[in-house]
């Protein structure tokens, strides 16, 4: 049997955290989306739809994918947000150098329609509504 790369089940590990957003995974100057979350991402942005096998002894199972310069990613998880998703940020947390051989990530934000704070993600000529329940 396959087993994932290093990069794919640390992709794995925390995705398994949050299953109820698409996670945007950043591996370099890109953000890249695997499984469901690619293809959700690739319909709804009209991004290109791929596939890699990330074993590593090869059974050719492909896993889809899909991704985006991480510069532009405000527009697509604007339009992600419209749509009724949320979005998780996978960042790398520290730099890549030739003696590691996997960068440590982990999720640096999740983003929802009641989370949006970046002013060119709200809208200027409605109302935008934040609400807060407490129960003690």
């Amino acid at each position: 049997m396959s087993t994932l790369t290093p990069v794919m089940k640390q992709y794995n590990s925390i995705k398994n955290n949050y299953k109820d957003c698409l996670l945007f995974f950043r591996l370099g100057d890109f953000y890249e989306l695997f499984y469901e979350d690619a293809c959700t991402a690739s319909r709804v942005l009209g991004l290109v739809l791929t596939s890699r096998d990330f074993k590593k002894k090869s059974n050719n199972d492909k896993i889809p994918m899909c991704g985006l310069p991480y510069k532009s990613a405000n527009a697509h998880i604007q339009k992600l947000i419209a749509n009724g998703y949320k979005v998780a940020i996978c960042d790398q947390l520290e730099e890549s150098t030739s003696s590691k051989s996997l960068v440590k990530r982990d999720v640096v934000r999740v983003i929802t329609a009641g989370t949006l704070t970046d002013s060119d993600q709200l809208s200027f000529d409605k109302n935008n509504y934040v609400l807060v329940i407490y129960k003690e």
